[in-house]
């Protein structure tokens, strides 16, 4: 996997956690990316990082967040994560979407990259809060259950955003399109949250499982987010509060 290599080749003594996990030594030449972003590092890098080690860091990556709906074509759908943890928490994200604009036209700028550092803030688009008073729900698209619904229900929603890619739904909460991401039932993995709650967290919001715990990404730490996921931008303990016990008894951390 050419992100992997990558990454690899530039930071060696950094562990990389990836879904798609491939010998490096099977990347081609062509496929090692060895550039950097001016953007990126004309901005300072906040204090309580200046000493990390290189080994002290953990990278996860998502090469394909929303691997289905690629398959069925929706292209804004898909996103690709890598996410940063230091100390087990997530400090900086990259969540590029390489379909941004795809159907805008021929002279429509195609793709964009949105990262965040804590400490600095993200960037890359417009950060909007979703409209006041109204209690709009993002959840997945491709694996919806009883659990689930049950739980979306108990949150007397105006409105229910299904989508998929868990990079995809935080960028609905920043961008003001949904006031909650909510996704009870595990399956989701450390390389899809990691990059997102970087970036979510980097502008004030939240994101915990379902049980209001953080998550952990050291390289020690199970991949599966067993327990689900709730984010909001705002109104966290709104939200947590309206969670049901059996919906929380259901999911063990």
């Amino acid at each position: 996997m050419s992100i992997c290599a990558s990454l690899a080749r530039k930071f060696p003594k950094v562990t990389i956690i990836g879904e798609e996990e491939l010998p490096t030594d099977e990347v081609t030449e062509d496929l090692i990316e060895d550039g950097h972003c001016e953007e990126i590092l004309k901005k300072t890098c906040p204090a309580q990082y200046m000493g990390i080690k290189e080994e002290e860091l953990v990278i996860w990556v998502d090469p394909l967040d929303g691997t289905k709906e690629y398959t069925e074509g929706l292209l804004d759908h898909v996103t690709v994560l890598i996410g940063i943890a230091y100390g087990g928490k997530a400090i900086a994200g990259v969540i590029n979407q390489p379909y941004y604009n795809y159907e805008a036209g021929a002279d429509a700028v195609l793709g964009r990259t949105i990262w965040g550092v804590l400490g600095i803030g993200a960037f890359g688009f417009q950060l909007t809060e979703a409209p006041a008073g109204k209690h709009i729900i993002v959840t997945t698209r491709s694996h919806s259950s009883t659990l689930v619904n049950e739980c979306i229900s108990a949150l007397n929603p105006d409105s229910v955003i299904r989508v998929g890619g868990a990079g995809n739904k935080i960028i609905q909460l920043v961008e003001g399109k949904a006031s909650a991401y909510i996704f009870a039932s595990p399956g989701c993995k450390k390389w899809d949250t990691c990059a997102p709650e970087a970036i979510l967290h980097a502008v004030g919001g939240k994101i915990t499982d379902i049980h209001g715990n953080s998550f952990q990404y050291n390289k020690e730490v199970k991949h599966m987010n067993s327990a689900g996921i709730l984010a909001t931008l705002r109104n966290y303990d709104y939200y947590s509060s309206c969670i049901p016990n059996t919906v929380k008894q259901s999911l063990v951390p």
